[in-house]
């Protein structure tokens, strides 16, 4: 049996995969020499600040990105994640097979896209963990993160109430759409030390998880 919370509904980047590194920054990188040439480019940090707030806000805001250079961007950074597989934080898909074996239902909330979600998890081993259900990336951005339609369509699919789920997510965008559902959230302190993002984390999330350790007390205590 599971501890307190029956269903998890998981962030993806930098929450169960170390990605940023690996596709996102080169990603951006690579979008801004092409978009912006001449623009130097943020440091990792200001990168995964600028997710923090919300990945739209600093494309169409602070970038003033027009819809055609949205989709000259977008298809950069597809080039991206379609070659690149990014590892699983260790200890990751463990904790999520004992989970699932003591009964625990499975949710993917993340704006990587679900068919890249779903290879990064069959990458990661034979035979493969699949979570129960994927919310990715949307063009309809209603129901995107940090929209509460994925909250919602997640617990009305898997049978799950409000209070015995939990949210797990690394960014603010993870913490706007569980307070928008009433959903608890214990953040994902493992995949980056960013001074302001860790101040926000640890003041607006219900819990504060520096290792992965952290996070199955929680899921597998009686």
């Amino acid at each position: 049996m599971t501890g307190r919370y029956r269903c998890i509904l998981i962030d993806h980047d930098d929450t169960a995969v170390d990605s940023t590194s690996a596709i996102h920054y080169p990603a951006h990188v690579e979008a801004l020499r092409v978009l912006r040439p001449g623009r130097t480019p943020p440091t990792v940090d200001q990168w995964l600040i600028s997710n923090f707030h919300g990945i739209m806000e600093y494309l169409a805001g602070d970038l003033a990105m027009t819809k055609e250079e949205l989709v000259a961007e977008f298809e950069i950074w597809q080039s991206f994640t379609r070659t690149r597989v990014p590892p699983f934080f260790p200890g990751f898909l463990d904790l999520l097979q004992e989970y699932r074996v003591r009964g625990g239902k499975v949710a993917v909330i993340s704006h990587s896209e679900v068919e890249t979600i779903e290879r990064h998890y069959r990458s990661a081993r034979t035979p493969p963990f699949m979570p129960d259900l994927i919310f990715g990336w949307e063009h309809d951005e209603s129901r995107r993160k940090p929209s509460p339609w994925p909250v919602q369509e997640a617990l009305r699919r898997l049978g799950c109430t409000a209070d015995e789920t939990l949210v797990v997510d690394d960014l603010k965008p993870g913490v706007l759409m569980a307070r928008a559902t009433g959903v608890a959230i214990a953040a994902a302190g493992w995949s980056h030390r960013v001074d302001e993002i860790e101040r926000y984390m640890r003041t607006e999330a219900d819990m504060y998880c520096p290792c992965i350790d952290d996070l199955a007390a929680i899921l597998l205590s009686s």
